[in-house]
């Protein structure tokens, strides 16, 4: 099936590794050109030189107010134009209600809310028919995760500004929508599943809870993406879109 994505260009966010990373080498595959961005000049520069001539990378932090700018530009100086974003970053520390501070709660609104509001923000005021602003998500956006106490109140927020801004550009023909993953089987997940002190047998009942009986694998989720970001997905529009393995029930 030919996406469409020949010569079109996107901007991922946090695309050093992870899931913006299997998005953006997906999206290279298919002819696409993508402009990652990463914490430091280094990390950006080494993710981009993998992927090859049709990847550029910027240092950008999503908590930086002039972020969105450099990166659009980046993406018109290097490439002529702009077809959609991926906004994806590093999930907010782990913690209970009682547990997270203000500053944790401070630092992850600036970075994971507030930094994916700007950047589809100034998206918006540069794509034209066609274009696509997708939000990497999470499944706490329908029900909350055990020890994610910032995440559960922070994705759902999102969620609802991505369904208002799909409402508001779809006259323009463009789409706005969301992706949920579930557990894939990267450092971060690595990472929370050591914090139970038996991380195999955490992943083991966590995948007995997964229909698939298995934790997704990053190119999985990239695929997905990579779909729903291309000209094919061109009717899908103001979703949330589980990737998961069939974990979410009754959506």
């Amino acid at each position: 099936m030919d996406l469409g994505l020949t010569d079109q260009t996107y901007l991922v966010t946090g695309a050093t590794r992870g899931l913006g990373f299997a998005t953006a080498r997906e999206l290279v595959a298919d002819g696409a050109n993508v402009v990652i961005s990463g914490r430091t000049e280094e990390s950006a520069a080494a993710a981009a030189a993998s992927l090859g001539e049709r990847a550029v990378g910027v240092a950008a932090d999503n908590a930086d107010p002039a972020a969105p700018g450099r990166l659009v530009a980046a993406a018109r100086e290097r490439f002529g134009r702009l077809d959609g974003v991926l906004v994806s970053v590093g999930g907010p520390p782990p913690g209970g209600a009682l547990d997270n501070t203000d500053d944790q709660w401070q630092q992850a609104f600036e970075s994971v809310f507030l930094g994916a509001v700007r950047l589809a923000r100034t998206a918006a005021a540069e794509l034209a028919e066609g274009g696509v602003i997708g939000l990497v998500l999470s499944g706490s956006v329908h029900e909350p995760i055990p020890g994610l106490t910032i995440s559960n109140g922070l994705r759902p927020g999102l969620a609802g500004f991505a369904k208002s801004l799909a409402d508001e550009l779809g006259p323009r023909g463009i789409r706005v929508l969301g992706l949920l993953p579930g557990r894939i089987a990267t450092d971060r997940m690595t990472q929370l599943d050591a914090l139970s002190g038996d991380p195999e047998g955490t992943r083991a009942r966590n995948c007995a809870a997964i229909p698939l009986r298995r934790y997704g694998k990053p190119e999985e989720f990239g695929r997905t993406a990579a779909f729903l970001l291309s000209p094919a997905a061109s009717y899908v529009t103001g979703v949330m879109v589980p990737v998961d393995g069939g974990a979410l029930h009754g959506f």
